[in-house]
């Protein structure tokens, strides 16, 4: 049976399409990002950056850090062009996670999303037809791929919609509309929609539809009787989204990625028009075009093995969290990389202490003196970036010629709307705590309860 499936194929036509949108989508991001000064403010201005726990080596490069953007974006110019396209995608890549690796104060889902789909396309034959490679190398021009790399995708996509939908059946998301009724009542200037949002009935019904829409939306993508409507609700979801908060390009990245889910007809005539665009510019219509239609592509037998540890990843990966003790929101212990977006607020507030325990003298930390105002909003809330920093401290006052510096720190944090409360033991000398993948023992127990999954 798993034998038969590998054997089918398909048109090679949406993977060709998906290819030069999630291409032309990532250069345009990259420009933004750019444009907007966030290469200088996030990755050369900051005097400390929080690494990731196993990628310390991953370090910032200064005003190197503008080239490696460069690098980026031509890469994905050329795998939106299908040119090296090999070579095109492992670079962008590579050079992609790098970016996001260098501070994890930036960490937001869609660029984890960015960084396992392009590892994903590493493996995917996106380049066999209606790309540059294709003029050079006859043996790439192929009409038929097998199913499953075009399947592979819309799998994907399935895990991110359907886990963000399992994450939003919590008792805080559904029963309280939390954190939706914060940040809704806040958008008075919102068009049309401005004067309703302090409704309570509101935050409500958003908040259910969020939840429904993120689990069935695939089962209804999936299904040709329902997928027009299906990706209607699509584009209006994730165009309201972008209007509401500050998510960057991710819904545009979304509603064109799922275009994927039409089937090759709809995909042919996409190219067909590229076809006509080019033409217009006076490229060769011919060239660009003329597959061998009797040949299939053939899959080198290492794939298998590597998508298939990806996707056992990506399926288990977000279940890490049931390992650990304590409230999820609270902890954010197994929280990154699981598909949970925007589920909580947190405010915290930090203060650190040094003490040198010769003198017993002790001394709070003006923390805008190490970090940046986005470092510190991060930092206040989640232990792990506490714990780097503490040591960043420790190290930091070491030469200035305290011997074996204690850090402590004295830290309240509100969830989603509730009264503050103390998030970290005062009394536990972090610059001795080192770090792991183990249960965080220092981080005070959460007072309330979120039920849910």
């Amino acid at each position: 049976m798993i034998t038969k499936y590998l054997n089918k194929t398909v048109k090679a036509a949406p993977l060709a399409v998906f290819r030069i949108l999630f291409g032309s989508m990532m250069f345009l991001s990259i420009v933004r990002f750019w444009s907007k000064g966030w290469v200088e403010e996030l990755y050369i201005n900051p005097k400390f950056y929080f690494s990731y726990y196993g990628f310390d080596f991953v370090k910032p490069l200064g005003q190197w850090t503008y080239v490696l953007f460069v690098i980026c974006a031509l890469s994905a110019i050329t795998v939106a062009l299908g040119y090296k396209y090999r070579f095109s995608i492992i670079t962008f890549f590579l050079s992609f996670t790098y970016i996001e690796l260098i501070d994890k104060t930036t960490y937001l889902n869609h660029y984890y999303f960015v960084s396992v789909l392009s590892f994903l396309m590493i493996f995917l034959p996106a380049h066999a037809y209606f790309s540059v490679d294709t003029l050079t190398r006859k043996e790439l021009r192929v009409e038929n791929i097998p199913r499953w790399t075009i399947d592979s995708v819309k799998l994907l996509l399935a895990i991110v919609y359907f886990y963000a939908g399992l994450a939003k059946i919590n008792s805080d998301w559904l029963l309280h509309a939390q954190p939706l009724k914060m940040w809704l009542r806040v958008k008075t200037d919102f068009p049309i929609l401005g004067n309703i949002f302090h409704y309570e009935w509101l935050h409500y019904a958003f908040s259910w539809f969020g939840m429904l829409y993120d689990v069935l939306i695939i089962f209804f993508l999936i299904n040709k009787k329902t997928r027009n409507i299906a990706y209607v609700f699509v584009v209006v979801f994730h165009l309201l989204t972008r209007m509401l908060f500050p998510i960057g390009m991710f819904p545009y990245i979304m509603i064109l990625a799922t275009l994927i889910f039409f089937d090759s007809a709809f995909h042919e005539k996409i190219i067909l028009l590229l076809k006509r665009i080019f033409s217009y510019l006076g490229l060769p219509k011919k060239k660009i075009s003329s597959p061998s239609k009797n040949t299939n592509y053939t899959t080198h037998k290492i794939v298998y093995p590597v998508v298939l540890i990806f996707f056992t990843i990506q399926l288990l990966l977000p279940w890490r969290y049931l390992s650990y003790p304590g409230e999820l929101f609270w902890t954010e212990e197994g929280y990154r990389f699981s598909w949970r977006v925007m589920l909580i607020e947190k405010v915290g507030l930090a203060t650190f202490t040094i003490v040198n325990p010769k003198t017993e003298k002790r001394f709070e930390i003006r923390n805008n003196d190490f970090l940046t105002s986005n470092q510190i909003k991060q930092m206040s809330t989640q232990p792990d970036f506490m714990l780097q920093y503490a040591h960043k401290l420790r190290d930091h006052y070491k030469t200035e010629g305290i011997e074996n510096p204690e850090v402590y720190v004295d830290c309240y944090v509100t969830l989603n709307g509730r009264i503050s409360q103390a998030f970290i033991d005062p009394n536990i000398n972090l610059a001795n705590v080192k770090e792991s993948f183990a249960h965080k023992k220092w981080i005070l127990p959460f007072h309330g309860t979120i039920k849910g999954i």
